[in-house]
């Protein structure tokens, strides 16, 4: 395993992601035999930095990982979380949080300390090696300087108590958004971007990665593989890959592309199966980054899946859909629709009750604001439709 200098750690240059732990298909909980099996594994193997955050998976992420990291020296591994302001309002006094879509309770809480304390227990630690404001943005930018609340104020403060070891944030955020941030607070080491090579300039993360170097921040990535999307990118795609390197995983390109860039330190991946974690943990295995030929195989590629909708599934437009869409899954089948209509399209969509299908989006507008991708999803959705007007015969 690769490890890189950040300060005075060591990092694993392969993070542990755990918002998309396997699943038991009856309970619809973690499969928590099949998570541990993976954490001690990834650790084992010499990855030492692991994300969660206060919603994933329900909050049982965060427990999880807690519980399974325990039986490890304490100061041979790296605990990294968030505060949650993304899916929080400050109203009156109290900090109201609202994430009924990942299965938990709407929570109040009377202080930035409050959240922070509960958190601690949830996890089972001391301290947080690593901890991020969640999604520094433009929808979230108000929130996280709001000089009555003081949670930045509040956070350093803990920093300099020693709770909180390295503080950072995460961002899906605009770089003009970023830098106007930086320019203002200096007290963030490190910052959580999506970074990948479909987004390099799909999402402009060339400015962003550009942004952070000029402020002298380390960069973490996330969504390196794109939700999956790069892991599988088509047939077209991996038969290119696969007459350039033949005994490499698509997955593996995008994980070399993150080793090119100098300022990137840790890749967080969101690893689901050991097949995955084993294929990861041996490209991380050695430094090999890219040439200029391979990122030029790379940008044919990008070109070629500019058509897609860059949904990643992170479910933040579900949680204020009136219809209770599920937008990730009809955002998917809309990609697969949209490139080649198939039959399994159509078994898909008989599944679906009415109010569950495109159509009944009412093109409320209230999801598009909370995408990090910034997708128009009720366009989205009203060109699904009209593809499953024209290819579906109604009785």
């Amino acid at each position: 395993m690769i490890h890189r200098d950040f300060k005075e750690l060591k990092l694993s240059t392969l993070g542990f992601g755990a918002m998309r732990l396997p699943m038991d298909e009856k309970s619809k909980k973690i499969d928590e035999v099949k998570a541990t099996e993976l954490i001690e594994y990834a650790y084992n193997n010499g990855v030492n930095y692991f994300d969660s955050a206060f919603f994933y998976h329900g909050g049982e992420s965060e427990r999880l990982l807690g519980k399974a990291m325990s039986k490890f020296p304490r100061d041979t591994w790296y605990y990294s979380n968030k505060f949650p302001g993304n899916f929080m309002d400050y109203v009156d006094g109290e900090l109201l949080f609202d994430a009924e879509w990942a299965g938990m309770e709407k929570m109040k809480f009377n202080s930035p300390a409050e959240v922070f304390e509960y958190q601690l227990k949830n996890c089972s630690v001391e301290y947080f090696d690593f901890y991020m404001l969640h999604n520094l943005a433009e929808s979230t930018y108000d929130f996280y300087t709001n000089e009555e609340l003081g949670t930045i104020d509040y956070l350093v403060r803990e920093k300099n108590a020693g709770r909180i070891k390295h503080l950072g944030f995460s961002t899906h955020g605009r770089y003009e958004t970023l830098d106007k941030f930086l320019s203002v607070y200096d007290c963030f080491e490190f910052a959580l971007v999506q970074l990948n090579y479909l987004d390099w300039t799909l999402q402009e993360a060339n400015k962003k990665y550009d942004v952070f170097t000029k402020h002298g921040l380390p960069v973490f990535a996330m969504e390196p593989a794109r939700g999956g999307l790069l892991a599988a990118p088509g047939e077209e795609a991996e038969a290119l890959l696969k007459a350039s390197r033949p005994n490499d995983s698509p997955a593996s390109w995008a994980f070399r592309f993150l080793q090119s860039l100098p300022n990137v330190y840790v890749s967080v991946s969101g690893m689901s199966n050991m097949e995955q974690l084993k294929d990861n943990i041996k490209t991380f295995g050695k430094s090999d980054t890219m040439t200029d030929t391979e990122k030029a195989l790379l940008q044919q590629i990008v070109d070629n899946m500019a058509s897609f909708v860059p949904c990643t599934s992170c479910r933040y437009c579900c949680g204020v859909c009136p219809q209770k869409l599920d937008i990730p899954m009809l955002i998917a089948t809309y990609n697969e629709a949209s490139n080649k209509f198939a039959w399994y399209v159509e078994d898909i969509m008989e599944t679906l009750k009415d109010n569950e299908k495109p159509q009944a989006c009412t093109a409320c507008g209230a999801c598009s604001p909370l995408c990090p991708q910034n997708i128009d999803i009720a366009d989205t959705m009203s060109k699904f439709s009209e593809i499953l007007k024209k290819n579906i015969k109604s009785d």
